[in-house]
C-alpha cells in the first residue's frame, strides 16, 4: 500500500495526501461515536483528479470512502478501522462555478459548503432555499449524497427537487459530464436521481447544477404554544389553507427537547415552553409584500386561536428576532449533546399518523425503560421527526446507549412499520442502519439496489458496507 500511496502523491500533489499525524477530523464521525483509520487522506483539487484516484486506487483494490464536511449522523463518511480504505476528501473542490440568473440555476462544485452556496445566490440576488443546521459546515456534495432535506422541504423538497444534473465520477473513473441546467430532459433512464441519495456507493458526485428561486418579498416567523401533536397537526393544515405556497417552514418541538435548551443556553431565552408540551415554529414567505404577508399570517393565527389549536404566541418584529427563534431550534441538537450521548432516530411519517405514532410510542418507551428521556422535534411540515432518546437522569450515557440502543431502536423502528413509515428521512443509511434495512424495506427494492450496485460498482470499491450490502 505505500506504492500506492506515493501514486496518489503523484497525482494530487505531495501536501495533499495525509497519512500521518492526527487525522480525527477525517477518521471521527460528527457524533464522535466511531474512529475509524484510513490508509491515507487524499484532497484532490479538481475533477480529473478524482478520476485519477478512482483509477489508481481500483488498480490497487484499495476502497474509497467520499467526504464531505464529515456531518453525517449514520456513520456513512468515515473509513473503518482497517486501514486500508482511502478517504478521498472533496473540501478542496469547492468552487461556485457559474451562476445563470435567467435560467435560475447555478452550478457548484462538490466540496462547496452549503452556507457559502446561500450567500453565492443571494449576491447575485436570489434564494437557495436548502437550510439546515450544520450548514456552515457540511457540502453540497454531501447533501446530494444523502438527499438532504432541513427547514423547507414543505415549499422547495429535498435535495433531489433542487438539483437539475450532476457531474459523477464513476467506480472505474470514468466522468459522466452531466451538468444541465435544463427542467425537461427525456432522454432516458434518469442517472441524475440514481445517484442522489446513493451515499457515494454509485459514483462520486464532484459538481452539481442547482436550482435558484427569487428572494421572497417578505418573510414572517412566528413561534407557537399548541397543547398537542394533533393540535400541531391540525395548525399544519389551517397555515396550508391560508399561507398557501407562502408556508415554508414547520417546525415542532417538545417541551424536553427546548427545555434542554434552557437549561445549556439560557442567553437563548425560549418563548412559552414552560406553559405548553408542545411549540411551533412556522414561517410565511411571500412574493408580493411585508403587508400581504402579516394580512395572510393574521387571518392563520385568528382561526387557530378560534379553534384551540394554538393557546399562545410570539411573532418575530425583525429579522434579528426571527433569527434568533430559529436559532433556538437549531440548538436542540447541540443541546442534546451537551446533555450526553443519545440515540438519534430520523423518522418520516405520513403527517396524518404522527400523532398517535408519538403517543404509542412514548407510552412503551416509557414502559420499558423507566426514566427514559424523549427528545421529540422535527420538520412536521413534510412528516420528518427526529425523535431522539436520552437516558434517565443522572445515568451513565455511554452505559444506556450500550445497554439500551439496540432495545429502542426496535421499539422505534416496529412502530414506524406499524404506521407506515421510513426509518431513515434525511440522514440516510450509512453503515448504523444498513442491518436494519432488510427488515424493514421492500426485498424486492433491496435486491433491485443490490443489483444496481453490483453493476455500477462490481469490484465494491466505492463505500463499502454503506446503504446496502453485497
Amino acid at each position: 500500500m505505500t506504492s500506492l500511496i506515493d501514486t496518489l502523491r503523484h497525482l494530487v500533489g505531495a501536501p495533499h495526501v495525509l497519512a500521518e499525524g492526527d487525522l480525527s477530523a477525517y477518521e471521527m464521525d460528527w457524533r464522535k461515536r466511531i474512529q475509524g483509520k484510513a490508509l491515507c487522506v487524499v484532497r484532490p483539487g479538481n475533477t480529473e483528479q478524482v478520476a485519477a484516484v478512482v483509477k489508481a486506487c481500483a488498480a490497487a483494490g484499495a476502497s474509497i470512502v467520499p467526504q464531505g464536511g464529515n456531518t453525517g449522523l449514520v456513520v456513512g463518511s468515515i473509513p473503518d478501522d482497517s486501514g486500508r480504505q482511502v478517504l478521498l476528501s472533496l473540501q478542496r473542490m469547492n468552487a461556485v462555478r457559474a451562476v445563470d440568473g435567467e435560467n435560475l440555476t447555478i452550478t457548484v462544485e462538490s466540496g462547496c459548503v452549503l452556507q457559502n452556496l446561500q450567500q453565492a445566490a443571494e449576491q447575485a440576488g436570489y434564494l437557495f432555499p436548502l437550510s439546515l443546521g450544520s450548514e456552515g459546515s457540511c457540502t453540497i456534495g454531501g447533501n446530494l449524497s444523502t438527499n438532504a432535506g432541513g427547514t423547507q422541504v414543505v415549499r422547495y423538497g429535498n435535495t433531489r427537487e433542487l438539483c437539475l444534473g450532476l457531474e459523477v465520477v464513476t467506480a472505474q473513473g470514468d466522468i459522466m459530464q452531466g451538468l444541465t441546467g435544463l427542467r425537461k430532459d427525456n432522454t432516458g433512464y434518469d442517472l441524475r436521481d440514481l445517484f442522489i441519495g446513493s451515499e457515494g456507493t454509485l459514483g462520486i458526485i464532484t459538481a452539481a447544477t442547482m436550482k435558484l428561486f427569487p428572494l421572497p418579498a417578505a418573510s414572517l416567523t412566528a413561534w407557537a404554544a399548541v397543547p398537542s401533536m394533533r393540535d400541531a397537526v391540525t395548525l399544519l393544515g389551517l397555515a396550508h389553507q391560508h399561507l398557501g405556497a407562502g408556508l415554508t417552514g414547520f417546525e415542532v418541538m417538545g417541551q424536553f427537547a427546548l427545555s434542554l435548551v434552557d437549561k445549556h443556553y439560557p442567553q437563548l431565552r425560549v418563548p412559552l415552553f414552560k406553559e405548553t408540551p408542545w411549540c411551533v415554529l412556522l414561517e410565511n414567505a411571500d412574493s408580493e409584500s411585508e403587508e400581504h404577508a402579516r394580512t395572510r399570517f393574521e387571518a392563520l393565527m385568528e382561526t387557530a386561536f378560534e379553534q384551540g389549536c394554538v393557546t399562545d404566541a410570539v411573532v418575530a418584529e425583525s429579522l434579528t428576532q426571527a433569527r434568533n427563534l430559529w436559532h433556538i431550534r437549531e440548538s436542540i441538537t447541540l443541546a442534546q449533546a451537551e446533555e450526553g450521548l443519545n440515540i438519534k432516530h430520523d423518522i418520516s411519517l405520513p403527517v396524518s399518523a404522527i400523532p398517535a405514532f408519538v403517543e404509542a410510542t412514548d407510552a412503551e418507551l416509557m414502559r420499558e425503560i423507566p426514566g427514559v428521556r424523549l427528545v421529540d422535534f422535527g420538520h412536521l411540515g413534510d412528516g420528518n421527526l427526529h425523535y431522539n432518546v436520552q437516558a434517565p437522569e443522572g445515568g451513565d450515557t455511554r452505559v444506556f446507549l450500550e445497554t439500551q440502543e439496540e432495545r429502542v431502536n426496535h421499539i422505534v423502528y416496529q412502530n414506524v412499520r406499524r404506521f407506515h413509515g421510513s426509518i431513515s428521512a434525511e440522514h440516510g443509511v450509512g453503515s448504523m442502519k444498513v442491518d436494519s434495512l432488510p427488515s424493514y424495506k421492500d426485498p424486492t427494492a433491496l435486491a433491485l439496489m443490490a443489483t444496481l450496485k453490483r453493476a455500477l460498482d462490481p469490484h465494491n470499491t466505492l463505500n463499502p458496507g454503506r446503504v446496502v450490502r453485497v
